[in-house]
């Protein structure tokens, strides 16, 4: 395929009309006449050989094809949009990038506040993005990683690819406050009978400390999923459930929630944070800018005692 002959705008038009699976709220996106952007389909429609968008009642559903399609074209335009938004000096003060960072709601619950504070001190005109980090998101780190700047992500998921230690953490377990079966400590027995609140939990994808517990010989009885540490205190509270949250997240969320938290009656080992990035961008210096800010933002984090 000659690349030449290629309209980079018709990745645009791709990637809105897959995301909106509509060419009327495509053409709003893009600012464009719903003619025009059905023009666009239409070379799209001929370049692929299949309709991409087909009506199913009242609604416009994607080919198959459009569905393997998705993903790239958004990746791809990522990485179009940083390789036009490159500039040749840069200056963090003068820059209008957008750093977009995936991750959990715990670490941007943690880092968030630290991070925007330092950017707006010196860098007003950056603007900082999150997306959500997820099971899928994880095991596509590769092609995740095209599209964004960084993955903040424990060790414990990813090998072979570059990254950097930002803080520590501690594993501890929540309870209900009004839980009449646990007393002051909690016993392995209890691990193993109660029901759990399990977070980022399925065949391929789980917590390290869930990973550690169950090495241990403890296998949860998992009563609820979430992909959100931050509602876990709100699924325990009131209930006969367990779960295991970060020292870090307990703090902020616990008082008055109606949930306590307890060490664990095994050794789970400490949750060590990082931040990893695709290795084409590892030169970069507007990457080598981000990635600093993160750390000194991490660094300023109080340390999790003793």
């Amino acid at each position: 395929m000659n690349l030449r002959n290629l309209d980079l705008n018709l990745l645009v038009a791709l990637d809105a009309l897959l995301q909106q699976r509509s060419v009327t709220r495509a053409a709003a996106q893009m600012g464009l006449s719903q003619p025009a952007l059905s023009a666009s389909l239409a070379r799209l429609r001929r370049h692929f050989d299949d309709p991409l968008l087909t009506r199913v009642g009242n609604e416009q559903q994607l080919t198959p094809l459009a569905v393997r399609l998705r993903e790239q074209a958004r990746i791809a335009l990522a990485g179009v949009e940083r390789v036009f938004s490159a500039e040749p000096d840069f200056d963090p003060s003068s820059s209008a990038r957008e750093v977009h960072v995936v991750s959990s709601d715990y670490a941007e619950a943690v880092l968030g506040g630290p991070l925007t504070a330092l950017l707006a001190a010196e860098a007003p005109g950056v603007r900082l993005r999150f997306s959500a980090n997820t099971p899928t998101v994880v095991e596509n780190a590769e092609r995740t990683l095209v599209g964004a700047d960084l993955l903040l992500l424990p060790h414990g998921f990813l090998t072979d690819t570059p990254h950097a230690d930002l803080h520590q953490d501690r594993w501890v377990c929540v309870v209900a406050e009004d839980n009449p079966d646990v007393g002051d400590e909690l016993h392995v027995e209890q691990l193993r009978s109660m029901p759990w609140v399990v977070t980022y939990h399925g065949p391929t994808a789980s917590t390290p400390a869930a990973l550690q517990m169950r090495m241990l010989g403890v296998e949860p009885h998992v009563q609820v999923v979430t992909e959100h540490f931050l509602s876990v205190p709100a699924l325990v509270s009131g209930s006969g459930r367990i779960a295991l949250l970060q020292e870090r997240l307990a703090r902020r969320l616990l008082p008055g929630s109606g949930v306590r938290a307890l060490a664990p009656p095994l050794e789970i080992g400490p949750l060590v944070e990082a931040m990893w990035w695709h290795p084409v961008y590892t030169a970069d210096p507007e990457h080598t800018w981000a990635r600093d800010v993160v750390r000194r933002a991490a660094s300023s984090l109080p340390p999790v005692l003793a």
